[in-house]
């Protein structure tokens, strides 16, 4: 037998959790409601089963062994999993409740993902639904660890697929949009050389988005904008855009979403390189709980009428 499997416990992955996101064993001890003497004494009964030291004392508390990272991404997983057994039996037990954490990225959150869920709500009343929002290179390693349970946005590129399954939904395009009353606003004629001059407001470099708009500009022979503002906020650069005279690009759905609303424009310039799939990202062999199920044929009942509704605006 083995020796972790047989004597490791829940309550040790749980501390060498802490004590690896508090860096100190005194706030560990009182985040798990333990005595400091307590919880060295459960580090030391860890490092006696792994044979390896898994933290570093230092004058600031205590900093992580390469061992004692490798301990925690797997006690992260484990204690996650056992949360979902969890929160799995009662959605089982109870039909109408249940949680899930989503992923989401600023492609899906405008109209996809807040209709999806208010379908779910109407089935489910007591789900509690969890949002995280960032970029593929912070929700995809998330997802693989068990700490959210899918991804709604644009399907990230081959390098990130690796032990994730995709499921494509609909097509997604950026756009470029200004408030309504810049000036530029204002011409019919636009072309991406009248655009370089202006301040704009762009998904950060990591991101395939950025990736693509700046492919956009490369193909028509021009330099991409090099002094941005970066962010993946939709409050923040709705913001930005509606007190200034920035350019910024945004998803199709929150684009006309806002053109709509008055506050701001999209001008008449193709960003053909930004054309990609929206979709769901899940674990690739994953057993997903009836809520997630749920949501995603939510999903794609939305998608499906978002795409008819985009076919006639076009």
């Amino acid at each position: 037998m083995k020796l972790l499997a047989s004597r490791l416990t829940i309550r040790h992955l749980r501390m060498v959790i802490a004590i690896l996101e508090e860096g100190n064993l005194v706030r560990a001890a009182r985040r798990l409601n333990m005595t400091q003497s307590a919880v060295t004494k459960a580090l030391q009964e860890v490092e006696a089963l792994t044979q390896a030291v898994l933290f570093d004392r230092t004058n600031r508390g205590v900093a992580p062994t390469i061992f004692g990272e490798t301990l925690a991404e797997h006690a992260r997983f484990i204690v996650t999993q056992l949360d979902h057994a969890e929160e799995h039996l009662a959605d089982l037990r109870d039909g109408t409740g249940g949680r899930i954490a989503i992923g989401t990225l600023l492609s899906a959150s405008a109209e996809l993902l807040p209709g999806a869920i208010a379908r779910l709500r109407r089935q489910r009343p007591r789900i509690v639904v969890r949002i995280v929002e960032g970029t593929n290179d912070v929700l995809i390693p998330a997802l693989r660890s068990g700490e959210i349970d899918l991804v709604v946005g644009r399907l990230s590129e081959h390098r990130e697929r690796q032990d994730v399954e995709q499921e494509t939904l609909m097509d997604d395009l950026a756009c470029i949009v200004v408030r309504s009353g810049h000036p530029l606003a204002r011409r019919k004629a636009l072309t991406l050389p009248d655009l370089v001059g202006w301040d704009w407001i762009l998904p950060p470099q990591e991101t395939s988005l950025r990736r693509q708009v700046d492919m956009a500009f490369r193909q028509r022979g021009l330099e991409p904008p090099m002094h941005a503002v970066e962010s993946v906020s939709l409050l923040t650069n709705r913001g930005l855009l509606v007190g200034a005279d920035y350019l910024g690009v945004l998803p199709v759905q929150a684009a006309r979403r806002e053109a709509a609303s008055g506050v701001l424009t999209i001008l008449p310039v193709s960003l053909g390189a930004t054309q990609r799939s929206l979709g769901i990202t899940t674990r690739a062999n994953a057993r997903l709980t009836p809520a997630a199920k749920g949501l995603i044929e939510m999903l794609r009942e939305v998608a499906g009428e978002l795409t008819l509704s985009q076919a006639t605006f076009d």
